[in-house]
């Protein structure tokens, strides 16, 4: 196969892998990738996963490459609650939540994170489209108790402050009733203290 019909072939891709390449061309000869790489038409993310060295890069392209460099995953914590708003801009990692084991990856585009959670924790995003492509984003209730379970100290007093959340924002775009049915979901008594304690400082901001 050559280079540009490997390209037409792939062009809805933003991250191909080796699983997808083969599905069109079955005895693609892997080799042809190094060469690909040297000459500049694309570059390696991960062990297996590639994109086209000329791919536009925005939020929502990163989003879908964060999806599928580790599947399943979503994004959420700091990167969904800088994507909601909800903190000042300054993420430097694309923060995702996985069923799988916490893993990171530094690539060409940027860095990948993926902390874990258990799989009945695995709720609460939604698939959202750009182009002809979708990526799965936590929802803003589910990206905000992402965060506040893996981080137990978030709501002391002045780690709330460091956080500088924009609570009004909060209040104002989310769903309370399907907030307190996501706290019951994580069946932890500890969470909920968490949340009540972060819900009363928003309220009082």
């Amino acid at each position: 196969m050559q280079y540009n019909e490997f390209k037409e072939q792939l062009e809805d891709f933003t991250v191909f892998s080796i699983t997808d390449i083969r599905k069109i061309e079955p005895k693609f000869y892997r080799h042809r990738l190094s060469q690909w790489q040297n000459k500049g038409y694309i570059k390696k993310l991960r062990r297996g996963y590639y994109m086209f060295v000329d791919t536009r890069l925005n939020e929502e392209i990163l989003f879908l490459v964060a999806n599928k460099l580790y599947a399943p995953s979503y994004v959420s914590f700091e990167m969904a609650l800088s994507y909601y708003g909800l903190i000042p801009e300054g993420v430097y990692s694309v923060t995702s939540a996985t069923s799988r084991k916490t893993v990171k990856f530094k690539t060409p585009v940027g860095e990948f994170s993926y902390r874990s959670l258990k799989p009945e924790l695995f709720f609460g995003y939604n698939l959202r489209q750009t182009g002809n492509q979708q990526y799965v984003l936590a929802e803003i209730e589910k990206a905000v108790l992402d965060y506040l379970y893996l981080n137990p100290r978030a709501t002391r007093k002045e780690d709330l402050e460091e956080w500088r959340f924009n609570g009004q924002e909060f209040l104002t775009r989310a769903d309370l009733g399907k907030f307190n049915r996501y706290i019951k979901a994580f069946n932890s008594p500890s969470l909920e203290r968490r949340a009540k304690q972060f819900l009363s400082y928003i309220r009082n901001q």
